[in-house]
């Protein structure tokens, strides 16, 4: 007969629920430990390969049920659909994405990876939460209802906002929050794409900016765990089938790869800036016409199904086409009318604020130029010339790795998706002279070229964000403080001028400070525009207060890189 419980012990489960208090508890006061951070990277990056997953399914659920295929036969299944229903399905979406982004976001703006770099940079590794799930609902619905954009983008979003609930719940510091993400990101990434080391390389490359030896090995778990879970559900195969053989000529093929690479480039920067500029000409046509902004994703619906009707490869994520230039089933007229189709189809999704991300489109437009490329390459010297598919495969890498900004993550992303590491040589040398001059034609990378646009200057390194980002409040000395100047002698400064404002950023308290060379300065109030009231005088500032807590800033950044 088994012995009666003891009442005075608590039931097992009472047990779990009260030690796991403690560790939060524990986490919360003094940061997690190692093996916990572990344990946290495990979760994050299950988590955010279960968003991924799920994502993607999504999708494909949603292309099914309003085209009859999901992305890898959409292309050929709605060639045969009538036109009407091509036509109208995107303005549907559209409609969908607009309501659903302008119920629930400040600015009807879709959140995706450059907010992510943003949220690691600015926000101690946090990032919007409501706006991130409308933003994932809306990019869902773009890509299931004819948008022409990448899944990606919108993942790594979510993945922030799983790490952010972490971040938030245990009280993160802003250097364990900035891991947490980093750990979501990778598990993303590794997910989407079944690329466990791109997804790690990608979040340390893309997100954090630095390759901190301490948070690798978290990262590299989350990503081990979010390539597990995709391959639950997807089984250990890549996304593209290659032939049996890629050959190369190498050494007197080699150069025709450079030059692959410099017309990536241009096709890339073409990409981008196009992009730009339909986000710049749907602002300024919605802000003359005065229409609300929930129509604007409709109103690029309706361009986007008049494109489909004689172009359905632009519906989706385009891996069918991908697919075909990669085995070198598509013609050199053919690759570049359909190259040209699908930059204006993007253009028109992100600018017309659909939803959804841009690596993929890279892909697709990448894929297409190399094909393109090789086929008159390998027309010109036959003799000397290797497969033409190994031009669409370094394409791919070239045009994605111009975009992201991030050529180590993109090279192990393509060799990961493709499974075909023999042919390297080739992809590296595109990728590494498109990389090389994108970056001088945009602002490193899509992201940061977003981000510019935004104000957000971070392209350049944290000496340069950190003191147009930093306020100086909290360096701001109150009149009435044992430290503070004499009261007479602070309104005489005042009185010729030389004062700071409420608000200003450390950039612009140290730009009057040179100028002026006082060692202090008197700090305003900001003027109210409803009782045209005087500023007056709240505190000063000191010079050298001013730069001991820009020098705080830099020394924790570095810390945090070369830990």
């Amino acid at each position: 007969m088994p012995p009666a419980p003891d009442p005075k012990r608590p039931h097992p489960w009472t047990a779990l629920r009260n030690g796991m208090r403690d560790v939060m508890r524990l986490m919360r006061d003094r940061g997690p430990s190692q093996a916990q951070f572990w344990i946290l990277a495990l979760l994050i990056g299950t988590g955010a390969g279960f968003a991924a997953v799920g994502f993607r399914l999504g999708i494909s659920a949603l292309q099914r049920a309003v085209y009859g295929a999901d992305d890898m036969t959409l292309a050929s299944t709605a060639d045969h659909l009538p036109w009407a229903w091509v036509l109208i399905v995107p303005v549907l979406g559209g409609l969908a994405v607009g309501l659903i982004l302008d119920r629930f976001t400040p600015d009807a703006r879709v959140r995706a990876v450059s907010d992510v770099i943003e949220g690691a940079a600015l926000d101690g590794g946090r990032v919007e939460t409501r706006e991130g799930l409308a933003s994932a609902a809306a990019s869902l619905i773009t890509l299931g209802t004819g948008g022409s954009s990448g899944r990606e983008g919108p993942v790594v979003h979510l993945a922030g906002v799983i790490s952010t609930a972490v971040a938030t719940r245990i009280k993160a510091s802003p250097i364990t929050g900035r891991e947490l993400l980093g750990c979501g990101v990778a598990g993303a990434v590794a997910a989407s794409f079944n690329a466990p080391i791109a997804g790690a390389l990608f979040a340390h490359e893309v997100v954090l900016r630095h390759f901190a030896v301490h948070a690798f090995a978290p990262i590299a778990i989350a990503a081990v765990a979010g390539t597990v879970i995709n391959r639950m559900q997807f089984g250990g195969l890549t996304e593209f089938t290659l032939p049996d053989r890629l050959d190369i000529g190498f050494y007197i093929e080699l150069p025709a790869f450079m030059l692959l690479g410099l017309v990536c480039a241009l096709v890339a920067a073409a990409m981008m800036k196009g992009i730009f500029r339909a986000e710049r000409t749907g602002t300024a046509i919605m802000a003359r016409l005065g229409w609300p902004r929930w129509s604007r994703p409709a109103i690029a619906g309706l361009f986007l199904g008049l494109i489909a009707i004689p172009f359905p490869h632009i519906i989706g994520v385009g891996y069918e086409t991908t697919a075909a230039a990669l085995s070198g089933q598509i013609g050199l007229s053919q690759a570049v009318l359909l190259a040209s189709v699908k930059a204006l189809a993007v253009a028109i999704t992100l600018g017309g604020r659909m939803g959804g991300g841009v690596f993929s489109p890279a892909l697709v437009m990448g894929s297409l130029t190399g094909l393109a490329f090789g086929i008159i390459a390998t027309g010109l010297a036959p003799s000397v010339s290797g497969n033409v598919d190994v031009y669409a495969f370094a394409g791919m890498g070239a045009v994605g790795a111009a975009v992201l900004g991030a050529p180590i993550s993109t090279a192990l992303i393509v060799f990961e998706m493709t499974g075909d590491w023999q042919t390297g040589i080739a992809v590296m040398t595109a990728i590494s002279l498109s990389s090389a001059l994108a970056s001088r034609l945009v602002r490193r990378s899509f992201f940061f070229s977003q981000l510019e646009n935004r104000g957000i200057h971070l392209a350049e390194g944290p000496h340069i964000w950190l003191p147009r980002n930093l306020r100086i409040t909290p360096v701001i000395r109150a009149l009435d403080s044992e430290a503070a100047p004499a009261s007479d002698l602070v309104r005489n400064i005042a009185a010729s001028g030389d004062t700071l404002t409420q608000g200003m950023t450390l950039e612009q308290a140290l730009r009057e400070f040179d100028r002026s060379g006082a060692a202090f300065l008197p700090v305003m109030s900001q003027p109210d525009p409803d009782t045209d009231g005087e500023p007056q005088i709240i505190g000063v500032v000191y010079h050298i207060d001013a730069l001991r807590t820009l020098n705080r800033a830099l020394a924790e950044t570095a810390a945090e890189e070369h830990a």
